[in-house]
């Protein structure tokens, strides 16, 4: 897919699917910004990927720093046409009655509110068109033992998403459930021991190259039949369509 001339942002890109994400639709033309709170790991990637990626340090459970963010790439690229809020965190893993309530907070300011702060900034200047992805989860729609802070804020950015497609009917606003993928998160989730995913060997999570391709298709119009669904890669017809093994 040729993304070249696409302003593109891309939320948690210091590893993982954002980074994946990042790494391929630059080498498809895109000029792409990469968003985290770690500024020293997108800054060393974009380095990596070439004069195609901007990297900008950024805590998305902070508006401002979003809003900043989106508004210095779109100033930058001369356009915004993609935004993927995919920065997200499961930790701490923790019973309702052990659970710290600033760190189930948290959660919650990272994972729902920072895809709100993120179609916030960048709606307003998407009024020509544009595709909006939010990264969702199995863990939106099924209750997990010691996952409420995750599960919540999963399910809460899920309907948030269709909410942002029925009020913007001129852009492509869509979720991405990926399924189990290889990072970062999945080896937290098993060092906690808790629940069905921490039992999951590590050679049936998908590599993060997969999402990253689903999520580059999802752009394109040939999703647009989507739009305001959210597509599972654990879907085997999705699969096929867009080219991964099944």
């Amino acid at each position: 897919m040729d993304m070249t001339g696409k302003g593109v942002v891309i939320t948690g890109a210091s590893r993982g699917i954002g980074e994946a994400t990042a790494r391929m639709m630059a080498a498809a033309g895109a000029q792409v910004a990469l968003l985290a709170r770690n500024g020293d790991a997108v800054a060393d990637i974009a380095g990596d990927i070439g004069p195609n990626a901007l990297a900008i340090p950024c805590d998305v459970a902070r508006y401002w720093e979003v809003e900043a963010a989106i508004s210095a790439a779109a100033r930058e690229f001369g356009s915004l046409d993609v935004v993927i809020n995919n920065a997200g965190v499961i930790e701490p893993i923790a019973s309702l009655t052990d659970s710290d309530p600033d760190a189930w907070s948290q959660v919650i300011d990272i994972n729902l509110k920072g895809v709100f702060y993120g179609m916030r900034a960048a709606i307003p200047q998407m009024r020509k068109g544009g595709t909006i992805i939010t990264i969702s989860s199995g863990a939106a729609h099924n209750a997990l033992e010691g996952w409420s802070h995750y599960c919540t804020s999963k399910a809460g950015a899920a309907m948030l998403t269709r909410c942002a497609h029925r009020e913007n009917p001129g852009l492509r606003i869509m979720g991405l459930s990926p399924g189990t993928v290889a990072t970062q998160m999945q080896h937290e989730i098993k060092a906690s021991g808790v629940g069905p995913v921490a039992a999951l060997e590590w050679e049936v999570h998908i590599p993060a190259d997969w999402p990253a391709r689903a999520l580059m298709w999802m752009c394109s119009d040939d999703a647009d039949a989507f739009a305001g669904e959210e597509i599972s890669l654990r879907d085997t017809d999705i699969r096929a369509r867009i080219g991964l093994g099944v």
